[in-house]
């Protein structure tokens, strides 16, 4: 399955043809794909997986996994109402956000959602005015370092996500004063974990610290699991994890006395596959150096590759057989732009379409109106059939919010 769009580039093109270029495009069959994947790994234990949204927010992505029996992972109170808008049950939400402050909190009360708190300061606050009247989780610093780039790694030392293991006797203080109902414990330490030895070893710090917590309901290990982002690369053995885990949740459910159900919060690893990120040719330039292939987008629509040094596999969809040459792909932002450098491609023409792998997660999230340029439109395949879930912008979004006089 993997790549699976590779295998209908007829539609990919016409995809293009029908709502024009840079464009996001979708394949509904590869998510479910995903999302079963785990299902069957993790069999015979009492899970629950809540789809990260801030890897794509879309409604009709929303609605899918709603579909499909996933619950809903938020870090932000908008999230949250984007995914009660799209179906999903408060109890079926975790929020859990960072740095925000305490007016946020009482906002997810109202709206009945399950409460992951991150730090001291709120926790105090929140047990000062609810005491045990609403459960929340508490999500620990395990401090592991994990992670594909820094900028990824949440559980190290120096992150500031979560509450540190060495302040946890501070924690119990603040649960025993002000009769804080604890249900769940969470932790996420990063994302594009490889070794799976990493992962277990943070589910056995989150383990470990779980029995300060007698009525625990669930235990969230996060994500991060890594996706292939080239046709030879590696990816998180989610079987292996799956029977390494069960393993130490059967050794926890005996100590423990009874089970709790285990939460993961996939996002990239859901609907990263998905996506295909298409933008046409506009200048195929050379210079004394390098061979630059200039198309009609940017790094205000695909930033990972300069933030994240992240490598997307790019296929020229136009013309996929014949020689291949060495191209520097860019986009046409007045900035260093860089899509990849130096990479073999077949032979690209003006007006050729390039397809990007990997543009599932944090593509359209991401994108932006830098240079006053335009977000392209989102497409869904869904049961074989092109689907419009959100139209291109056009000059007037610019103007929409802006005073005019």
């Amino acid at each position: 399955m993997a790549f699976s769009l590779e295998s209908q580039p007829e539609l990919c093109l016409q995809a293009v043809e029908t709502y024009g270029s840079p464009l996001y495009l979708y394949d509904a069959d590869r998510m479910e794909f995903q999302y079963k994947r785990l299902t069957k790994a993790f069999e015979g234990l009492p899970v629950r997986f809540n789809y990260a949204c801030k890897a794509l927010s879309n409604q009709a992505v929303l609605k899918l996994f709603h579909e499909l029996g996933a619950g809903l992972d938020t870090v932000s109170i908008q999230e949250v109402k984007l995914g009660l808008l799209a179906g999903f049950e408060p109890k079926q939400i975790i929020f859990t956000p960072n740095s925000v402050g305490f007016q946020e909190f009482l906002e997810a009360v109202e709206l009945g959602v399950v409460i992951n708190i991150d730090n001291i300061s709120i926790l105090e606050q929140f047990g000062d005015r609810f005491g045990a009247d609403y459960p929340i989780s508490i999500r620990i610093n395990p401090h592991i370092m994990a992670g594909g780039n820094a900028n990824i790694s949440t559980g190290h030392i120096d992150s500031k996500f979560g509450i540190s293991i060495h302040q946890m006797r501070h924690v119990e203080r603040v649960v025993q004063k002000t009769g804080l109902e604890v249900e769940g414990l969470h932790m996420h330490t990063g994302s594009d974990i490889l070794d799976t030895e990493v992962f277990l070893q943070g589910a056995d710090v989150l383990l470990s610290y779980a029995g300060l917590f007698p009525r625990l309901k669930f235990v969230d290990f996060g994500s991060g699991f890594k996706v292939p982002y080239h046709p030879d690369d590696l990816e998180t053995d989610i079987e292996a994890l799956a029977q390494g885990l069960k393993h130490r949740m059967a050794d926890f459910y005996r100590d423990y006395g009874k089970e709790v159900e285990l939460w993961f919060e996939p996002g990239k690893f859901l609907v990263s596959e998905a996506g295909k990120f298409l933008t046409r040719v506009n200048v195929v330039k050379h210079t004394t150096a390098t061979v630059f292939a200039g198309v009609d987008s940017g790094f205000h629509h695909l930033i990972r590759p300069m933030l994240y040094r992240a490598n997307h596999f790019i296929e020229n969809l136009s013309h996929r057989e014949g020689p291949k040459r060495i191209y520097t792909v860019v986009g046409m932002i007045c900035e260093t732009d860089t899509f990849a450098s130096d990479i073999p491609l077949n032979q690209v023409h003006e007006g050729d379409i390039l397809m990007f792998y990997n543009a599932g997660a944090y593509g359209f999230e991401m994108s932006m109106n830098y240079n006053a340029r335009l977000r392209p439109a989102e497409v869904m395949i869904k049961n074989g059939k092109l689907q419009r879930i959100r139209k291109r912008e056009v000059f007037e979004d610019l103007l929409r919010n802006q005073i005019l006089d």
